[in-house]
């Protein structure tokens, strides 16, 4: 019988937040298909369940643990029950998110802005800090903070998401900077995938969606396991060692034509 062909991950535990679908779903999926035991955590417990069940059904290794990041302590224990379980922890994929309903500026509340930094900057953070002993001590590490164009372009009626994932970009630079002695990297990527949120988006604005992909010089979106989650492995890699504090921009070329729906005038 031929030996089944360990991946380029092969040994390595990690952690995907908001894997139960999209493109947490996707990552976690090419994590696991490049031989790592992938921890998929989502609130979720059903749709989190699904994706462990495809990667298992592939001959992948994947368990889901709860987690709600709108409590960091729901994402420090988290990240403590698998570092006890396995005694290690080298790959902390930070996706999920809190999203909150698109408005102007002037209508944004300061609860608005909470929620959003819970979700983009406070809930990885804690995920970072509780990770960083058990990278420390192995002396590797892999983080990879989901980002996105939103913040980068200062995408309309989405401020207090815009200011989140951007804080969440510095943070992932300054990390990157503090951590990379103990051999651990620190990236963020701004995406552009279909995923749920998108086909919803694109069924309710199919004008704005069909002019996003216009702006696209793929013209398509791109796929959460091939497209996103194929460079999100290249980067857990030892490949990735010497790459950290960057940026990367997976979304078919769209942030140089500077990508952004325009509602109408209000």
């Amino acid at each position: 019988m031929e030996a089944k062909q360990r991946g380029f991950l092969a040994g390595k535990v990690a952690i995907v937040t908001g894997a139960g679908q999209g493109i947490g779903r996707g990552v976690a999926l090419q994590l696991a298909a490049q031989g790592a035991c992938v921890v998929v955590s989502d609130i979720d417990a059903g749709s989190a369940a699904e994706t462990v069940s495809i990667a298992l059904s592939r001959g992948g290794e994947a368990l889901a643990i709860g987690c709600d990041i709108a409590d960091s302590a729901s994402v420090e224990a988290m990240v403590d029950t698998v570092g006890e379980r396995f005694g290690a922890l080298h790959v902390l994929i930070n996706n999920a998110y809190l999203g909150n309903m698109p408005g102007p500026l002037e209508s944004k509340a300061a609860g608005d802005f909470a929620r959003a930094l819970q979700g983009s900057l406070y809930a990885p953070l804690a995920a970072m800090q509780r990770a960083f002993p058990f990278m420390k001590a192995q002396g590797w590490g892999r983080i990879v903070n989901m980002c996105s164009l939103n913040g980068v372009n200062a995408h309309m009626y989405t401020a207090d998401y815009n200011v989140s994932k951007e804080a969440l970009r510095c943070l992932t630079r300054s990390a990157a900077r503090e951590w990379a002695p103990h051999g651990i990297t620190v990236n963020a990527i701004c995406p552009g995938a279909r995923t749920p949120a998108y086909e919803r988006f694109a069924a309710a604005s199919p004008e704005n969606a069909a002019q996003l992909l216009k702006q696209n010089p793929m013209g398509r979106m791109g796929e959460p396991e091939q497209d996103i989650g194929g460079v999100v492995a290249f980067i857990c890699s030892d490949a990735g060692s010497y790459m950290t504090g960057n940026t990367v921009f997976l979304d078919g070329g769209s942030h140089i034509n500077g990508v952004s729906w325009q509602p109408a005038a209000r």
